[in-house]
């Protein structure tokens, strides 16, 4: 069988499989693409006696590597603000600090809350981020900015 029948008859498998272990249906469908590259790649030396067992496994592993790469890479532009949070180590601290999140990103586009994700948390580049959400540097940092005014707005009431 090539990778086209396979794409064709295991390709919904494979999304499913990426979007229950990655949470994100974008990040699932880049980690469903990249499952189907690597089997390109390697195709000549896999055999093909059971190939939704081998994409199953393939797809695991390539998504929980993303999952794992993702936490090392964890930083942020505005430390202070993480250090803050990560520091409440009582309950009502962080009751606090999931309420303040709460609010601030209740408020939000999901597209919205993905792109400070990406730029604060993983410290992704403006023009990384516009292009990992199909937008412009100029609308990615007009979101930002917005966000950035919410939590303000946040912190003087």
């Amino acid at each position: 069988m090539n990778v086209d029948e396979l794409y064709r008859r295991y390709g919904p498998m494979v999304i499913r499989r990426c979007t229950q272990l990655l949470r994100d249906e974008d990040q699932a469908l880049d980690a469903a693409q990249d499952t189907f590259v690597r089997l390109m790649e390697r195709q000549d030396r896999l055999k093909d006696d059971y190939p939704s067992s081998l994409l199953y496994r393939m797809a695991t592993n390539l998504c929980l590597n993303r999952i794992r790469d993702a936490k090392r890479r964890k930083t942020t532009a505005d430390p202070d603000l993480l250090d803050q949070i990560a520091d409440w180590d009582d309950t009502e601290g962080r009751i606090e600090a999931l309420s303040v999140l709460d609010r601030l990103f209740g408020r939000e586009r999901e597209s919205t809350r993905t792109m400070a994700v990406l730029h604060y948390v993983d410290g992704m580049t403006l023009e990384q981020v516009a292009n990992e959400v199909s937008m412009s540097v100029s609308g990615v940092r007009k979101r930002l900015r917005g966000l950035r005014a919410s939590l303000q707005e946040l912190e003087r009431s």
